[in-house]
């Protein structure tokens, strides 16, 4: 008894401090965390026909703050709010002057406005959207029977098609809207809002709720913070149109990566489309991401990837030599080199790398064996998909070249022929090159800040290829000579290391390859021993041009230098 005596107050003030806590916590909510949407109905004074306005969460960029490091946040897609103009036509007398008069004041199609207006017997059309407060308070001043006008709310892309295949769309489903593409689709549960009713009785939600507040988030609704800085994505894009342009190529991309962690900082495609009037796209092909959905053969920028495994099996070093002959046969097929030149008796593997030469990769092939090509090519992962936060990745097709008992499709595995990729698998696999043999997840988002008021960094796991850090170094130290000796456009101050590709385009329909198109790749890594960015470029089928070395040399030049600048990298040599 006198325990139950003493205890009770105890129990009683432990009660008041959980209803003072829990009650603190709700007014939080509503008067920081949901106080814009309480605002909003309190200041409606246009009552929309439907019982919730669309609502969606926030998509952001990150800002590159001062010293590189993360600075404020940029609207990548919001919610727009504006109003919408309804009519009921059984209650329009005169539609020619009820024309006439709106005209004035908001943009109307003549002939759309008459039809709906003559339907009679439906007592809903609307005939304008997305207008400003002005335009639906001028109206609203006419007074005209049978105008209603509403409050609405719409996605907005900021930034048009910047970054569009990252972001992607709202559009309908059948009757259900949601995202569609990109991000919009990969975090369309997060983005989602379900509409609750914020006239619930304050009082009942809190008891209502108390295990729900005290124990449980409150909601998984939340706002998306992404890895893509918006100065660096427009700076890639507008890279990536001017050569497109230049070319005429069918299809060209990019990607900008921070090969230690994953982050993509920018990530594009041309033809690209803009997510705010996506209804004018013909071709809808266009709203997929290639970048993640798409293979493709890259040729000699897969190379080092090989490279690198001979160097750390130990079977050739940079300084191994062959005798290039121009050309090598493997069961009674000749493969050759670009030029179809000889190099001579002292090639080394530097050279192949320098001068991209076939023969040579098909030498390193056979020191290094079927069993063990096979092993160091899917450690790098190119058989898997990523795992990167985008939606309907595919994965390499690889199986029938690694899986085949015929020594010519290794041999044309070693210089990137028959091997299909997508171009973020191969950024990841060329990453690890540079990293010290990670194999990191690319990713664009790094935040949700959910509306409850809290927030979850995302994080991935990092595995490992099959390469030693030590035969990182050296690959890596390959590449930089690749740089300064082979394309003669090195920086003076900073080691870059690249790799080129020029490989045929496969003919889907009569199998074989196309004897007039080609894909031309870039792949560069800087600083390159300790690697602040990777940068991969392709373009299909440009015209008037044979080589990658052509198409992208300068393009890279410019992003390198302009990184370099923007981030306030150090010089390393």
């Amino acid at each position: 008894m006198t325990f139950s005596f003493i205890s009770r107050p105890k129990i009683i003030l432990l009660c008041i401090v959980v209803f003072g806590l829990v009650l603190s916590a709700k007014l939080f909510l509503v008067q920081i965390v949901r106080g814009k949407a309480y605002s909003e109905l309190a200041d409606r004074q246009y009552v929309t026909p439907s019982l919730n306005i669309y609502e969606r969460g926030t998509i952001f960029f990150q800002n590159k703050g001062a010293g590189g490091k993360d600075g404020g946040l940029v609207t990548a897609v919001a919610q727009a709010t504006g109003f919408k103009i309804a009519i009921n036509p059984g209650k329009i007398a005169e539609p020619e002057n009820v024309y006439e008069t709106l005209s004035i004041i908001i943009p109307l199609d003549y002939q759309d406005f008459i039809t709906k207006a003559r339907k009679k017997n439906d007592p809903y059309e609307e005939i304008a959207n997305y207008l400003t407060k002005e335009k639906a308070d001028a109206v609203s001043l006419l007074k005209i029977p049978g105008i209603s006008i509403f409050k609405e709310k719409w996605r907005f892309y900021p930034g048009n098609s910047l970054a569009s295949h990252a972001l992607g769309l709202v559009g309908y489903k059948d009757a259900e809207l949601g995202g569609r593409y990109g991000l919009e689709r990969s975090y369309n549960s997060v983005l989602l809002r379900t509409g609750k009713d914020l006239y619930v009785n304050f009082f009942a939600e809190v008891f209502s709720d108390i295990q729900k507040t005290l124990f449980k988030n409150e909601t998984s609704e939340g706002d998306i913070v992404t890895t893509i800085e918006p100065t660096v994505q427009n700076f890639l894009e507008k890279k990536l149109g001017e050569v497109k342009d230049k070319y005429q190529i069918d299809s060209v991309g990019g990607i900008i990566m921070n090969p230690t962690d994953g982050s993509i900082y920018a990530i594009g495609v041309k033809p690209d489309f803009n997510p705010n009037d996506f209804s004018q796209i013909k071709n809808v092909s266009i709203f997929s991401n290639p970048i993640v959905e798409n293979v493709l053969e890259f040729g000699s920028v897969v190379k080092p990837l090989i490279m690198a495994g001979a160097l750390d099996a130990k079977v050739v070093t940079p300084l191994t030599v062959y005798d290039d002959k121009g050309e090598v046969v493997v069961e009674k097929h000749t493969i050759t080199n670009f030029d179809k030149r000889g190099r001579g008796p002292n090639t080394t593997m530097q050279d192949v790398l320098n001068q991209s030469l076939n023969t040579g990769m098909v030498f390193v092939q056979q020191k290094l064996g079927k069993e063990r090509l096979r092993e160091y090519l899917l450690s790098y992962g190119i058989k898997d998909k990523t795992g990167i936060d985008l939606p309907n990745e595919t994965s390499g097709l690889v199986s029938n070249i690694l899986n085949s008992p015929r020594e010519i499709e290794y041999a044309n595995a070693a210089f990137g022929q028959g091997i299909a990729l997508t171009p973020i698998e191969l950024i990841r696999a060329l990453a690890s090159l540079g990293n010290g043999g990670n194999l990191v997840v690319p990713h664009v988002v790094k935040e949700i800040k959910y509306n409850n008021g809290t927030s979850k960094k995302i994080s991935h796991p990092v595995t490992r290829a099959k390469i030693s850090p030590e035969t990182s170094e050296e690959i890596t130290s390959m590449l930089v000579e690749v740089m300064d000796k082979g394309l003669k456009s090195g920086l003076e101050h900073f080691s870059v290391a690249v790799k080129t590709g020029t490989a045929q385009v496969a003919n889907n329909t009569t199998g074989g390859y196309y004897e007039d198109r080609y894909t031309h790749s870039f792949m560069g890594y800087f600083p390159a021993h300790e690697p602040k960015f990777i940068v991969f470029l392709y373009a299909i089928n440009p015209k008037g041009v044979e080589y990658s070395a052509t198409t992208w040399t300068k393009p890279f030049l410019d992003i390198t230098n302009f990184l370099l600048n923007y981030y306030e990298i150090p010089p390393d040599r």
